[in-house]
């Protein structure tokens, strides 16, 4: 069962452009990943700054392979250096039975 990952993030005018050139190399190195399905970045209408990344995991361990990944992590920390407050994230899954056995 698939697993979708939303990531929001709230980035200042200055860093925009930054944090987007991260984002496009995050997913670069996401896409080749085990599990990888889709992925895409939104842009709020009516909060400027606010960035919304939702990506598609074939399971729960892939995504967490990846969110563990040592690549990963010292992107984020990157882009977690330009907000304006930390990421938010959540994890929802296509089926309960999903939830259930963890993968």
């Amino acid at each position: 069962m698939a697993v979708k990952v939303i990531i929001e993030r709230s980035v200042s005018a200055d860093n925009q452009g930054e944090v987007a050139e991260l984002l496009m190399d995050l997913r670069a190195k996401a896409i080749p990943q085990p599990g990888y399905v889709s992925g895409e970045t939104l842009f709020s209408v009516d909060r400027p700054g606010t960035h919304l990344v939702i990506s598609t995991w074939e399971s729960l361990r892939d995504w967490k392979a990846w969110g563990n990944d040592p690549q990963r992590l010292e992107i984020v920390a990157k882009i977690e250096a330009l907000l304006i407050s930390p990421s938010k994230s959540s994890v929802f899954a296509t089926s309960p039975r999903s939830i259930a056995e963890g993968v």
